[in-house]
């Protein structure tokens, strides 16, 4: 109805005479009963606890014992006779009883006051039919929740009234004669209020009165056990008041005895649970919006069980003052207190919103020449279970359990019917619902449904399994019906095993073939299926070991995989990362559904084969889904801040050889601090040379640099003025950003002098540091607490993914350095590559002595343990072969990073026990000698994993792994990168590798077009190496292109011929070149550190290789110290320089 609200009925004339008579009644009932708890509580007998209690449980018992015996006959009453006036009756004797309960009083008679509270029993029994079987005749349907609202709230705000007033009577110790003028005159006004009720027709006036009260009883219950809704919804109604009479009959002894307060206390609890039912009665018909429907009332149920339960928790520890009882004042000096009142409270309005609609659905399912018998048969059952129940309690406090007890016992008891309530729930109403509960807790979003839409009718769904919320995640967000493949073991858990019930289960043993065979079947049949190919929650954070199950399904049944990427419920309790990931109650979480996939596997492939690649397929694409959900298109300095939100900011994330370790305040602290004054200097988007080694200012310089919009060029201090003073001609860097301290220590003053004739400001640290006051420290640490709103609406221009984010430099081995631009996209792109692969956590330390303008020391070292919440500890030097394995060793590493050069240094100088606490180490840079592989595996017991990179990737292209690993290769290219191979004329084995991805550098800066960013030609880039790829898509690198020569018409690539020498001398440095011959063409040249090297040594050994003569060199030259770059590769340029000069 347009415009209509539960209190519109209060202006109504066919309903307020009603609600004024139960209102009264139920007022009259609780000012006489609790007066008589209180009386026994605190006066009567005071001599035995255990008498209290018994007492106070009978008590209970004997005002229920009335429904049992009378209720049957009362319905048939209220089907034959005139509603209204049985009322009146039922009234006039409510006045007789109350006289009674004047004279117990005066007489201070505990036994006539229990016969008396026996009659009010028996006069409730007679009204109950009654109240609740007229309520459909006086309103219409729609009215209906609202009524019984109205008639629940009010019923409980007249037990909470007549509950203070019988509770603050007898507390003050006020004359009992006041008691007798109270419930005389309020028996009189509903006897007044009665004669108002509307008349409505007889039900069933040719009904014959059974007066036997057994059979009736067991008659009508028989009826209603016919209808299985009606029953069910009796059988939920007795419970709510079996709950709530054993919560209003102990809290006196509970709080007496329990949390040691006074009759004070007792009334407070009375007026929260009464006022909590009231309130959530009301709240029902909001939620409902006067619709009739159940679907609240498991929710209901599962609210009671969690408060229920804390109640127990809250209560059972506490510490109290034995010598005084507690008082209303200072019960709330205890933050406990206050939790218990909470729990009482949310209870009390969950039981109100259960209540409500239990109620309505009898009156509206059940025909009107029997609904009062019905009802009967409701205030039956509900006798029957508080009777019950006090029969039980009395037990069970005879065998010293304790009133809190009984509470956690109801909770548990609850908690199975809410699993039972939600079975019968139909999924089509508990999924919206879960639904709002999980948004309202996690803000769970959800993206890619058109990808579900679109996968057809039949499919797998393949998961990654982060939590034990998983399945509820995706039993909520995804409609239909759908079936969850788990792991037997997980199923076998005895809390688990219970919210297996809510849905379609099917329990799998990974090992065992025939539950396959069962899947494909019910696959075929239509059935939507979920599989987590894990097998089990992740421990590491990353991709665990997958099962091709879900594939062999998929392929078998011929449907499409859906791959679902689920994020954020790792940091959930329900996880199992803990002291791995910072643990937080409420994170976000992301629902990612991507693009369905169907594997195409060759039909004549061995069944073994088969296996095989479909497993490939599966771990491809769950790595590929993992990547493509990541949200990579963000700057670098907005990932810092989202850091710092997830790892919390005094999570320590960077230590430097001066062992001060700092954490994400402090970093972000310090760029506000540093940015503003960079800014004196340097325009916005203009580009900054950075020229510091690996230091914690070196960090802290790069990442202010990026909070202000300005784009580091990250100088390599190892090059030499000459490739310096080229590398700020190509990127038109005017300013440099560096320390004298490194400058002095380094002995670069030969440099400065000669960027300071080219005019390029040097701006440094120190003379900075001096000009910093305390208010920019003050104002730094303020703006670090909300460093979101800072970056996000103070600094005006805001830097875009797209825009630069770095500078670095080619190596300069080949020609003169080129710029690599790199955007923040780029970088980011590649940071969410490498984490798809490898299974980093918090736990981990990181080792890096790369430095910073090495593409992999800036954006593996370093940018990703910050993003990771995860501590880094950086070198300045990875030359210093004997330092750097006891640093590992002091600051208890377990990732570290290196090129051949140095990991082989590091191997021969350190303890076997140095690298003791190292999980993996990852080699680049230069090809991997199995020398070097070798000797950390046997020495220290460690394997190796080879990777490739270019500076123009960002760089990491492949590596090796844990998961997948083949020594002798760099592994399998990342996801997210296309690649190409084109073919080399006269180059059998292998070809051109060319790459394209979202890790593709924006383009070059060059001398040839000062100012502009070339860009690889149509998004791919030319590495220039000649690779091979495997079938099971491992990269083996097989030279440069440039490093081949043509002799004699034959390709000979100079990498295979200095591998050769490297096994033959393997402690020393060497480098073959090519140079011009009148007959060959070209011919070979050996350029080594090793001066005992004589070439019939070469000689022998080619020929015991077989290997052909045009391959040996013809020369050999030996040089002193072999020009290194920073990255430990053997600099080319400079050995052509020499060899020319020696020429």
């Amino acid at each position: 109805m347009p415009g209509f609200t539960q209190f519109s009925l209060l202006k109504n004339r066919r309903f307020v005479p009603l609600l004024l008579v139960q209102f009264l009644g139920a007022f009259n009932d609780n000012v006489f009963k609790n007066a008589l708890i209180i009386l026994i509580t605190y006066q009567f007998i005071t001599q035995s606890l255990l008498l209290q209690q018994l007492s106070v449980t009978f008590a209970a018992g004997l005002f229920i014992l009335p429904f049992f015996l009378f209720s049957a006959f009362a319905g048939q009453l209220a089907d034959k006779l005139s509603r209204r006036y049985l009322t009146m009756i039922i009234k006039g004797f409510e006045c007789i009883f109350m006289l009674l309960a004047s004279l117990g009083f005066y007489l201070h008679s505990v036994s006539l006051l229990m016969l008396v509270l026996f009659f009010m029993g028996m006069h409730s029994s007679f009204f109950g039919p009654i109240k609740y079987a007229i309520l459909p005749d006086l309103l219409e349907k729609n009215e209906l929740i609202a009524g019984n609202a109205l008639v629940e709230a009010s019923t409980f705000i007249a037990i909470l009234i007549g509950t203070i007033l019988g509770g603050l009577l007898i507390a003050n110790h006020t004359d009992l004669r006041w008691i007798s003028t109270i419930i005389i005159s309020i028996a009189g006004l509903g006897l007044f209020a009665s004669f108002y009720i509307p008349a409505t027709t007889k039900a069933n006036p040719n009904l014959k009165l059974n007066l036997h009260f057994i059979k009736s009883s067991v008659k009508i219950i028989q009826k209603v056990k016919a209808e299985k809704r009606v029953f069910l919804a009796i059988l939920a109604i007795s419970w709510f008041w079996l709950i709530g009479a054993t919560f209003l009959t102990q809290f006196p002894s509970f709080t007496k005895n329990i949390l040691f307060a006074d009759a004070s206390v007792v009334t407070l609890f009375l007026v929260i649970f009464t006022i909590g039912v009231a309130c959530g009665s009301l709240v029902c018909n909001r939620l409902l919006k006067h619709r009739i429907s159940m679907k609240w009332i498991p929710i209901s149920l599962w609210l009671m069980s969690i408060f229920m339960t804390d109640l127990y928790f809250a209560s059972n520890h506490l510490i109290h003052n034995t010598e005084k009882l507690t008082n209303f004042a200072g019960f709330f000096h205890s933050i406990t207190h206050w939790r218990i009142c909470i729990d009482l409270l949310g209870l009390s309005v969950s039981g109100g919103i259960y209540a409500v609609p239990l109620y309505t659905l009898i009156q509206t399912d059940t025909a009107t020449e029997h609904r009062a018998r019905t009802i009967a048969a409701n205030n039956i059952i509900n006798s029957l279970f508080i009777v019950i129940a006090s029969i039980i309690i009395v037990f069970l406090l005879k065998i010293d359990l304790n009133v809190t007890q009984i509470f956690l016992l109801l909770g548990v008891i609850n908690t199975g019917l809410a699993i039972y309530a939600t079975r019968l729930i139909p999924q089509g109403l508990i999924k919206p619902f879960l639904r709002k509960i999980l948004r309202c807790l996690y803000d769970v979003k959800l993206s890619g449904f058109e990808n579900y839409k679109g996968a057809g009718e039949s499919v797998v769904i393949v998961a990654n399994h982060t939590s034990f919320l998983d399945v509820v995640l995706i039993y909520a967000f995804l409609p239909d019906e759908l079936l969850f493949a788990i792991n037997s073991f997980t199923s076998r858990i005895w809390w688990i095993r219970p919210f297996l019930y809510f849905s379609k289960v099917f329990e799998l043993d990974p090992l065992n073939p025939l539950a396959i065979k069962t899947l494909i079947k019910e696959v075929k049949k239509g059935q939507k299926c979920v599989i987590f190919p894990e097998g089990r929650i992740t421990t590491t954070g990353a991709l665990m070991k997958l099962y091709e199950g879900p594939g062999l399904i998929a392929d078998h049944a011929k449907v499409n995989l859906l791959p679902i990427r689920l994020q954020g419920a790792q940091y959930t309790p329900f996880s199992r990362l803990r002291g791995k990931v910072q643990i937080r109650w409420f994170p976000k979480i992301y629902i990612s559904i991507l693009p369905p996939r169907k594997f195409i596997v060759d039909p004549t492939m061995s069944s073994r084969k088969r296996r095989q690649v479909i497993s490939n397929q599966l771990y491809d694409m769950m790595v590929e889904m993992l990547f493509r959900s990541t949200d990579y298109n963000k700057t670098l300095f907005q990932s810092l801040l989202e850091a710092k939100s997830i790892h919390k900011g005094p999570t320590k994330i960077l230590e430097d050889i001066t062992r001060v370790a700092i954490n994400y305040n402090q970093l972000i602290t310090r760029c506000f601090i540093l940015g503003p004054y960079i800014c004196r200097y340097i325009k916005y988007q203009e580009t900054v040379g950075l020229l510091l080694p690996n230091m914690t200012s070196a960090v802290v310089s790069f990442f202010a640099l990026q909070a202000y919009g300005r784009i580091p060029a990250l100088l390599n201090y190892t090059a030499g003025s000459a490739q310096i003073e080229t590398a700020c001609h190509v990127a038109q860097i005017h300013s440099i950003l560096t320390s004298r301290k490194f400058i002095e220590v380094a002995n670069l003053f030969e440099l400065i002098n000669r960027l300071n004739e080219k005019s390029i400001q040097i701006i440094y640290l120190e003379d900075l540091k001096e000009e910093i006051t305390w208010k920019d420290k003050l104002k730094a640490s303020l703006l670090s607490r909300f460093p979101q709103y800072y970056y996000y609406k103070k600094l005006k221009k805001i830097t875009n993914p797209q825009d630069p984010a770095v500078i670095l430099f080619t190596s300069g081995s080949e020609g003169d350095p080129k710029g690599v631009v790199l955007s923040h996209k780029n970088i980011q792109a590649n940071l969410a590559q490498m984490t798809t692969q490898v299974d980093f956590n918090q736990r981990d330390i990181f080792f890096s002595s790369l430095p910073l303008f090495h593409a992999f020391g800036l954006t593996a070292c370093i940018i990703l343990p910050i993003y990771h919440g995860i501590k880094t500890f950086i070198y300045p030097s990875p030359l210093h072969y004997r330092k750097v394995p006891n640093m590992i060793y002091e600051c208890n590493a377990t990732i570290m990073f290196g090129a051949d050069t140095f990991l082989a240094g590091y191997g021969r100088y350190a303890h076997p026990y140095d690298f003791y606490s190292i999980r993996y180490v990852f080699a680049g840079a230069e090809k991997l000698k199995e020398k070097t592989r070798k000797l950390w595996m046997e020495k220290f017991g460690i394997r190796i994993f080879e990777g490739y990179g270019v500076t123009e990737a960002s760089p990491v292209i492949s590596v090796n792994t844990p998961m997948q690993n083949k020594p002798g290769t760099v592994g399998n290219f990342l996801p997210g990168i296309r690649y190409e191979i084109e073919s080399v004329p006269e180059i059998k084995q292998g070809g051109r590798l060319l790459i394209s991805g979202p890790n593709v550098m924006l383009g070059y800066l060059s001398k040839e077009q000062i100012g502009e960013i070339i860009p690889p030609s149509h998004g791919w880039y030319d590495t220039g190496d000649i690779v091979e790829v495997d079938a099971e898509g491992y990269l083996t690198i097989k030279d440069r292109a440039k490093r081949f020569a043509k002799i004699s018409g034959e390709m000979v690539s100079l990498t295979a011929i200095e591998n050769i020498i490297y096994d033959l001398w393997p402690d020393k440095h060497h480098a073959i070149l090519s140079v011009p011959d009148a007959k060959k063409g070209e011919q070979l040249v050996l350029v080594t550190d090793y001066k005992l090297a004589t070439r019939p040594m070469l000689i022998k050994a080619f020929k015991e290789k077989g290997l052909p003569e045009l391959s040996l060199p013809r020369r050999l030259y030996f040089i002193d110290s072999m020009p290194l770059l920073g990255s430990g590769k053997v600099n080319y340029m400079a050995v052509k320089i020499w060899l020319e000069e020696q020429n």
